[in-house]
């Protein structure tokens, strides 16, 4: 079971699943990339759609070739180190230099390690956070923060995660979440050049709607889940 400690493991990741699609939401909709999957995440979205990521059990540790030949989403995971990861990209034939690391909530670990290592590799770096734990990542990692309010696991978003995002992706469904937004921008401001994304939930058509109109009266920009439309990963 997850504690609410920081996992902070320098050089082994907790992994479950790799894979090479194109990213399908917020500044970098249709570009190539390699998604890495950690394992982990105590927050408790109600709508979460990886709900498989939440909790880290032993019996569900596998090898890393068994963990490459899932054919459907599950919590079986691998330990593996920055080392084991670019191999595995090398032997899988990955040609897309952008990585996008998510989870469960990758904040959860140190990705200082990975990043550094990827990096030095010629890989561009983004996490996907929830902006409730620490960020531990290189300079030059693009931060998308996906701010998780008022949910299960009671955990704040943080100042200095909002102040670290390079974009910030909401998802919508009504006014009130606009609202909320609205409060933490106030309560806890981003820096000054950071791109706000309103991304409708399951593109309902009325929260669609709402998020076009808001988004052009406020010069936000519209984040549609790509991949969804096109049915890939």
């Amino acid at each position: 079971m997850l504690t609410k400690a920081i996992l902070t493991e320098a050089m082994s990741y907790r992994i479950n699943e790799i894979f090479e699609t194109l990213q399908g939401e917020g500044t970098f909709t249709g570009v190539p990339s390699i998604f890495l999957r950690l394992q982990g995440c105590p927050v408790g979205c109600p709508w979460c759609d990886t709900q498989h990521t939440w909790e880290t059990n032993p019996s569900d540790q596998v090898s890393v070739d068994a963990l490459m030949a899932k054919t459907e989403a599950s919590a079986k995971w691998s330990e593996m180190t920055a080392e084991d990861i670019i191999a595995r990209f090398e032997q899988e034939g990955y040609s897309a230099k952008h990585v996008v690391i998510t989870g469960g909530e990758p904040a959860m670990f140190d990705l200082l390690p990975l990043g550094k290592a990827l990096e030095a590799k010629g890989y561009q770096l983004q996490i996907e956070t929830s902006g409730t734990f620490e960020l531990k990542v290189t300079d030059s990692t693009w931060v998308t923060v996906s701010p998780k309010l008022d949910m299960p696991g009671g955990y704040l978003v943080r100042p200095d995660c909002m102040a670290r995002a390079n974009e910030i992706k909401h998802p919508i469904a009504m006014q009130k979440h606009i609202d909320a937004l609205d409060s933490l921008l106030k309560r806890c401001p981003p820096k000054a050049d950071a791109i706000i994304c309103l991304q409708p939930i399951s593109q309902r058509p009325r929260a669609t709607e709402l998020a076009m109109k808001t988004c052009i009266a406020r010069n936000w920009r519209l984040s549609v889940q790509m991949h969804k439309y096109l049915n890939i990963e």
